[in-house]
């Protein structure tokens, strides 16, 4: 009998939507998973919302999710879409299969921001332009070049970005998930980051995997948040994302949930 593919849904960062940002992913997975792939609601309109909040980015992937008829499932999250990823999962535990993250935005304990005053003083006078160079720049290493922006016009999601990013810094700021429920979350769970990130980042995953019962952590050298491996080690990507699968499935398996991830 054929085995059933396993349902995936996938969250990005704050900038890239997520059919470009997991392609390459995507491309080594083809066959293997059935994806559902989920954006943030902050670009849903050509404003964000004005009550947004992470809070309404976790209801809307909780109905994404009961649109597409999953009872359970595995989560992949990004950046601003792992700080989403991460609070669904200490909120819903019960329909994960296994959480991986890449660099989440948001972790229990001070905001990245409290390493750059000056950006959060600074963040609203920002113009567009300023305001991207400097979000990119506070998520690396000191001494570590930003990306070069891609050859030609700017795609015209683009122009979303910088109200975005500035609409989930402010939910950011005022919202964290509870360290306590993080505990409870038995499913397992692969985090990973980038050695070039900055080092801010770099403690607070490190702090993040203290709080999971059943956690994998993996540093990727070379690279950085504006580099996740989903683009750029796809392949070593999608190797340990079968791995984190095949042990949730293996525990579902032992305790007798088998294949029941569809929701009638």
């Amino acid at each position: 009998m054929a085995s059933v593919p396993l349902p995936v849904v996938f969250v990005p960062g704050g900038v890239t939507p997520v059919a470009l940002s997991y392609a390459p992913l995507l491309d080594e997975l083809d066959g293997e998973i059935l994806p559902l792939l989920k954006d943030l609601e902050v670009y849903a309109e050509d404003a964000p919302p004005a009550e947004y909040s992470i809070q309404l980015e976790v209801d809307a992937l909780e109905r994404a999710a009961d649109v597409a008829h999953l009872d359970t499932f595995h989560l992949v999250g990004f950046s601003g879409g792992g700080a989403v990823s991460l609070d669904f999962a200490a909120q819903h535990p019960e329909r994960l299969r296994s959480l991986a993250i890449y660099e989440p935005a948001r972790q229990p304990g001070p905001l990245i921001l409290a390493d750059h005053p000056e950006y959060a003083a600074g963040r609203e006078q920002l113009g567009p332009d300023e305001m991207m160079v400097a979000f990119t720049s506070l998520q690396l290493r000191p001494g570590v070049e930003p990306p070069p922006p891609p050859p030609g016009p700017a795609p015209d999601w683009m122009a979303k970005r910088p109200d975005g990013l500035r609409a989930m810094m402010r939910a950011f700021e005022t919202y964290a998930t509870d360290p306590e429920l993080l505990r409870r979350c038995t499913f397992p769970v692969y985090l990973a980051y980038g050695l070039l990130t900055h080092e801010g980042m770099i403690r607070r995953m490190q702090a993040l995997a203290g709080l999971l019962p059943d956690v994998w952590i993996e540093a990727y050298p070379g690279l950085h948040h504006f580099a996740p491996p989903q683009r750029s080690r796809p392949a070593h990507y999608a190797s340990a994302l079968r791995h984190l699968w095949a042990r949730a499935e293996a525990g579902r398996a032992r305790s007798g949930a088998g294949d029941a991830g569809y929701a009638a």
